[in-house]
């Protein structure tokens, strides 16, 4: 395996969601990373749309980061059989780690630990504290009712305009792969 060229931290749901469109978007996100040397940073479990992405990462022979809080391990099913397997004392810890350790974000379908996860990057894009890409994967506009609150909040004078020039959202993984290639350095 050769030394990834960029490392991509892809938050998403311990769940499956409703439907098959998140699942299969998910093993095609771990097969599109691992089809450019794309190292998948993400939350080492192996539950739901988290282990579909890592596993089909795997199956392609890509590098996988997976970095888990203690305290989740069984919950999550810790995937101990990545490339890299960290374990943290705390869910910031984590955040913190699987964020230093990643040249982009992808946010797929989830739940309130993908909101937090999101939000948390998205303001430190705001506050000018990184400028890595931030990609919302809206399968089938999951994330529809997401970007229509961030205007809300625009159009309620709680932020700027400038403020949708953090978050790039798109359709799907084709789209996704055109997105990253396009903001990766």
């Amino acid at each position: 395996m050769t030394a990834p060229t960029a490392s991509i931290c892809v938050y998403c749901g311990s769940r499956d969601g409703k439907g098959t469109a998140y699942a299969e978007a998910a093993e095609a996100t771990g097969a599109m990373l691992a089809r450019n040397n794309w190292r998948l940073v993400y939350g080492a479990g192996d539950v739901g749309l988290m282990g579909r992405v890592a596993r089909a990462a795997q199956a392609a022979g890509g590098d996988t980061f997976g970095v888990i809080p203690g305290h989740l391990l069984d919950l999550e099913v810790g995937k101990r059989d990545l490339t890299r397997f960290v374990v943290t004392q705390t869910m910031h810890e984590r955040k913190k780690v699987m964020f230093m350790n990643a040249d982009g974000i992808v946010v797929m379908p989830g739940g309130a630990g993908s909101l937090d996860e999101f939000f948390e990057v998205l303001t430190w894009a705001q506050l000018g504290l990184h400028r890595k890409p931030l990609i919302l994967l809206n399968i089938d506009g999951f994330w529809d009712p997401l970007l229509g609150l961030i205007d809300h909040v625009i159009d309620r004078g709680f932020a700027d305009e400038s403020l949708k020039g953090y978050v790039t959202s798109v359709p799907e993984t084709d789209a996704l792969e055109d997105a990253l290639r396009a903001a990766l350095p």
